[in-house]
């Protein structure tokens, strides 16, 4: 693939590879747990059980793996929930696969995983750093796999959430949580600006509170711009959210307004609530 026009970006395999598979072990832990009712029970993705989730996972690492992605037995893109191309193919692997019961499942679950893992490690650096198409348009394949930590890190949470196990401060707290959300945070300059339509000359600071406590401040010249600090100016507009509630609102999870004052505003509050209002950014 040809270079991108944009900067690319260039992450530390093994961190990101610590988030990755901490992130599947996590999953891996949360599975054994679960009873035959758990894996039919609905969650927040439409149309998608905790099996369809697992599956999605199982079938997303079986294609990178190099595994075909199977035929469907409808035309999935006339499904209501699938919305582009990333989400026909995901359709045709949890159609596949929701025959399975889900022992076998789990056990695909663990078998490629075990094989994705041994795949990444053995990958040279070099092809570690090469571009390729990854979903956030063309940038290094380690980019691509942080994709992938926020994506199962993501997912665990989906499981959680409809089995009702949320995870303790000690659970959320960790190398996987911490790469989805800096792979979060690298949105936010498109989302405040773009999404937000905050205005030219704006500060934004997103204050992420919890257990998963950070700062995320987007800076608006021209386009916004995620900057590590705003020097010695304050901020135009600050949001405040429970950092897990700002990861399920952004991943179209959940909407601002199922959450009453769990948010807080200050400064120009009337562009911190518009920002909030359009932080649903994952498709």
């Amino acid at each position: 693939m040809n270079s991108p026009s944009r900067p690319v970006t260039h992450l530390e395999k093994s961190d990101v590879l610590d988030g990755l598979f901490t992130s599947w072990r996590d999953i891996g832990v949360i599975l054994q747990t679960l009873d035959s009712s758990d894996w039919t029970t609905e969650t927040s993705l439409p149309g998608w059980t905790v099996h369809d989730v697992v599956a999605h996972i199982v079938g997303t690492e079986s294609m990178l793996g190099g595994i075909a992605t199977p035929e469907a037995d409808v035309d999935v893109s006339t499904l209501e929930h699938v919305r582009n191309d990333i989400g026909v193919m995901n359709e045709h692997w949890v159609r596949k696969l929701r025959s399975l019961d889900p022992a076998e499942l789990q056990q695909m679950f663990d078998t490629v995983t075990a094989q994705r893992r041994n795949e990444l490690s053995d990958l040279p650096v070099e092809q570690w750093n090469n571009i390729t198409a990854t979903p956030a348009g063309p940038d290094t394949y380690g980019r691509f796999m942080r994709v992938r930590v926020f994506d199962c890190w993501m997912h665990e949470l989906d499981i959680r959430d409809a089995v009702a196990r949320p995870a303790t401060a000690e659970e959320l707290v960790g190398p996987a949580s911490a790469m989805a959300l800096d792979e979060m945070a690298d949105s936010m300059g498109f989302v405040v600006g773009k999404l937000g339509k905050a205005p030219d000359g704006a500060r934004v600071r997103i204050a992420l509170t919890g257990p998963l406590q950070r700062e995320i401040n987007v800076a608006i010249q021209g386009r916004g711009r995620v900057v590590q600090d705003f020097g010695t100016e304050d901020p135009t507009s600050t949001v405040a959210v429970d950092g897990v509630l700002f990861t399920r609102i952004a991943g179209g999870r959940t909407t601002p307004g199922a959450h009453g004052d769990a948010i807080t505003y200050g400064g120009d509050e009337v562009v911190g609530r518009r920002i909030v209002e359009h932080l649903k950014y994952v498709i």
